[in-house]
């Protein structure tokens, strides 16, 4: 779907790719939109999850924090063709889909909220999974994207967040945002 887009792959593309009978793919997922938001939220908390254990590891709450951001922010940048498939299937009529790939997504983000020292993590993870799908979104607008570095240093200064954490875009936050 990241290379043809969503309405030009079909569930036995995916099994063949896969590897695996059509059959199976289809007793597993009713279609190919709860497939999509399975992979997708698997491909992102496997992500998120290579950033938060990578070397140097840390149990910094800034460094965490700023790696989850980076890690999100960078999918959407490095496959915005998936992503931005992902992002309209969950404004469909049968939305959000809660797999167990999107709870494990879910656990590592509000973790990483936990460990950043959130005073309300019951407040603050919706908020930062709110701002991150917003950043997502406005990241990939065909014809009207925002800027990564603009996006990143928008959410950095939000959480107070050093520009050179996680992984920096540049040596220093695009002028006029910090």
């Amino acid at each position: 779907m990241g290379e043809h887009g969503y309405e030009a792959t079909t569930l036995a593309d995916i099994a063949d790719r896969a590897g695996s009978a059509r059959g199976l793919v289809s007793y597993y997922f009713p279609g190919k939109r709860q497939l999509l938001q399975s992979a997708v939220h698997r491909l992102m908390h496997l992500t998120l999850q290579e950033a938060l254990d990578r070397e140097p590891r840390t149990e910094d709450g800034d460094e965490l924090l700023a790696r989850a951001v980076d890690a999100i922010l960078g999918l959407a940048r490095d496959r915005p063709v998936l992503m931005r498939t992902h992002m309209a299937g969950i404004l469909q009529a049968d939305g959000f889909v809660q797999c167990p790939e999107q709870q494990r997504l879910a656990f590592l983000l509000r973790d990483a909220m936990v460990r950043y020292g959130s005073p309300d993590v019951e407040t603050d993870y919706p908020m930062l999974r709110a701002l991150l799908m917003g950043a997502v979104f406005a990241l990939l607008i065909p014809g009207a994207p925002m800027p990564f570095e603009r996006l990143r240093a928008e959410l950095f200064q939000r959480y107070g967040l050093d520009w050179k954490l996680g992984v920096p875009p540049g040596e220093k936050p695009p002028d006029g945002t910090f």
